[in-house]
């Protein structure tokens, strides 16, 4: 079973980083583009580069401001860019672990029932930003890789790829069988995230912000840990931890 795809010829993509990385990306399948005679001046840098690198695109669409908003839901900040295309391909888990095979090493983030798009594209650009090898959502919960997610995202959607599961208890344990340790971010961990190996196959588990994971999801974790947050606010919100959760994972400058 596979999370739907959009197949529909709309825009699902606006705002300039979103839809200059998927025109660029050749993977992605494109429709149609639609921009205002303003923003065709701000893309001609990126329709030139599209073309230099071989990407083959369908000849972009001028409209006017009113009616490229017509075609978007109501209040997208699209910067007078959208972008007509189909989903990428799907990936799941045990793409991951062949690259882990072939890396020897991985890190990988796990969302819990993380349903908001704001939430969920900031995690995703912040995945790209920190050289994470991907991200494992379970389908059933998940917002569409689309619209404000891919906005939020600013283009990290074209370079983290997102694998969907159903059983999100099931999917640890199968990549703990084949090397993977898990770690559940959780304020009642007894060690700080800086005790984490800086290299290896790691999984870094979030929850949704106020219930935190699921008891058998956190229960398949190795470990429970904590950031070294402190009071009067000591909980962040659940995409700006895992920013600080990546950084220290990969870094040894953090405290």
């Amino acid at each position: 079973m596979k999370k739907q795809r959009n197949t529909h010829n709309g825009p699902t993509l606006y705002g300039f980083h979103a839809v200059r990385e998927a025109w660029l990306n050749p993977v992605r399948e494109v429709d149609a583009l639609f921009l205002t005679d303003q923003a065709l001046r701000g893309f001609e840098d990126t329709l030139r580069e599209a073309g230099d690198k071989g990407v083959r695109r369908p000849q972009p669409q001028v409209l006017d401001k009113d009616r490229l908003e017509g075609m978007l839901p109501r209040g997208a900040v699209h910067q007078g860019l959208a972008l007509a295309c189909r989903a990428l391909p799907d990936i799941f888990i045990q793409d991951f672990i062949i690259r882990a095979e072939t890396k020897g090493e991985s890190l990988l983030l796990m969302l819990d029932q993380v349903t908001d798009p704001h939430n969920v594209g900031a995690i995703i650009r912040s995945a790209a930003a920190f050289g994470a090898d991907g991200i494992v959502m379970q389908r059933k919960h998940a917002p569409e890789l689309d619209g404000v997610l891919a906005k939020t995202a600013c283009g990290g959607l074209e370079h983290m790829p997102v694998a969907f599961e159903t059983n999100l208890s099931r999917a640890l344990e199968e990549l703990k069988s084949n090397g993977f340790f898990a770690y559940g971010l959780d304020e009642r961990g007894e060690k700080t995230i800086s005790a984490l190996p800086k290299d290896g196959k790691r999984i870094l588990v979030l929850g949704a912000e106020g219930p935190g994971m699921r008891r058998l999801v956190a229960e398949n974790c190795d470990e429970l840990v904590k950031l070294p947050t402190q009071l009067p606010i000591a909980s962040l919100n659940v995409s700006n931890a895992a920013a600080v959760a990546l950084y220290a994972v990969g870094s040894n400058d953090f405290l």
